[in-house]
């Protein structure tokens, strides 16, 4: 058992008032989050925060962790350039191991910002899924079939992801619809009805994606997937930039989720999804990265501050936003969108959690400490980490099994052969 002791407690268990606590936590759970107790059992550890905050940990609810190879290599390139000319060829020489080296690496980079899980869509899912567990770290694996895979993996990789432990978890999907065919999406049907799983996928991330879908099937891509039953068991897209008023109402009275990836949209020019509007039809809503080559970090605290200032900038009205929301968006809505238990500070729950060194130039003065982390935060504020109870990053180091820099050099060795001509 561990406590964390005289510190500020942000639970997000309703509200998102801040109050003076501690938080106890047992095994890979919360046991008990409120105010001190003389009568206390023994502890393994006990930390003293010291007047810091402590909240539900940072979920990445779309993320392509292994992509830190191309890191900064194909910038600067339209979304379909980029993606067909640049990025499909080197996947293709990806490797098992390659995989393996390249997730630890993001795994750091997660931790080191607050970051407890990722919802992540990539290749060789097996590597990713060693790589994650021999971090001790949680990841939700989405389904990213496409037309020319072989799709009975989706069966198995649902039965055999969901079954190794607390850690690991799959959810089904596929790439997106200009990667499937009609065919797919009919075994996508069958998968969630044999599953009883939730179905995401890429969805009106451009403009030319949503029209040539129109072109195609007349049908935006929600209204294709809607088409053939895919939302029976909720799910949701990633991205939903380019959404019409009827993909909303779909969204709305599915109870679907929107996970919104500013950065990577900003990055790519793909354009400014309508957080605002989608927040007035009651659409849950959470927050991703995308990949290491489209954002090209892996910050939740860049993607707050992008995803409530860009809805100002669209309306161009300053009073767009809630920093509240969006705070909610990065912890508590990332759990809702991948199915997990994590969403609050409570006894039952996920001991998936950060603490925030509010000791800092950046949160001072002390007027409202959610705005101070929505828009003016930073990874320099993340003190620990903690995922499944057990302290993965603290005060600048890792507690991941190997040490930093040979994590650092097998990345390195991994995008040095993928990237060589």
């Amino acid at each position: 058992m561990i406590r964390f002791f005289n510190g500020k407690v942000l639970s997000m268990n309703g509200s998102m008032d801040i109050t003076d606590g501690e938080v106890w936590t047992d095994g890979d759970r919360i046991s008990y989050v409120g105010p001190a107790k003389q009568e206390r059992p023994v502890f393994d550890r006990e930390i003293d925060l010291k007047g810091d905050l402590i909240m539900p940990g940072f979920k990445n609810a779309h993320a392509h962790s292994a992509m830190t190879f191309v890191r900064s290599f194909a910038d600067d390139l339209p979304l379909q350039r980029w993606l067909f000319d640049k990025i499909f060829p080197l996947e293709a020489r990806l490797t098992p191991d390659d995989v393996y080296d390249l997730t630890r690496l993001a795994i750091l980079e997660y931790l080191a910002g607050g970051i407890t899980s990722a919802f992540d869509m990539y290749y060789k899912r097996e590597a990713f899924a060693q790589a994650s567990l021999d971090c001790g770290y949680r990841m939700v694996l989405c389904g990213a079939l496409s037309a020319g895979d072989d799709w009975s993996v989706g069966d198995s990789d649902c039965e055999k992801f969901n079954s190794m432990g607390p850690l690991i978890s799959y959810i089904p999907g596929i790439h997106a619809e200009y990667t499937a065919s009609t065919d797919l999406l009919a075994y996508m049907k069958g998968l969630i009805g044999r599953t009883g799983k939730p179905f995401y996928a890429h969805n009106s991330e451009t403009r030319s994606e949503v029209a040539e879908c129109i072109e195609r099937h007349g049908l935006t891509p929600t209204a294709l997937f809607e088409e053939f039953g895919l939302f029976e068991n909720g799910g949701g897209g990633f991205h939903c930039v380019h959404m019409t008023e009827a993909d909303l109402e779909i969204f709305s009275r599915r109870g679907l989720w929107v996970v919104n990836c500013p950065g990577s949209n900003a990055k790519l020019a793909s354009g400014v999804a309508p957080i605002t509007e989608m927040q007035s039809l009651g659409i849950n809503l959470a927050l991703g990265t995308d990949g290491p080559a489209s954002n090209n970090a892996l910050n939740m605290f860049r993607e707050m501050y992008l995803a409530i200032v860009l809805q100002k900038l669209q309306f161009r009205d300053a009073a767009v936003g809630d920093a509240a929301e969006v705070l909610r968006m990065a912890c508590s809505g990332g759990a809702g969108a991948m199915g997990l238990e994590a969403d609050c500070l409570a006894p039952g729950r996920l001991a998936d959690l950060v603490v925030i060194d509010l000791d800092q130039p950046n949160m001072y003065p002390v007027h409202n400490t959610v705005k101070n982390l929505v828009y003016s935060g930073s990874n320099t504020n993340v003190r620990l980490t903690m995922v499944g109870g057990k302290v993965l990053y603290e005060n600048g180091e890792f507690f991941v099994g190997d040490k930093p820099e040979e994590i650092y050099r097998r990345a390195q060795i991994s995008a040095d052969r993928l990237t060589k001509d």
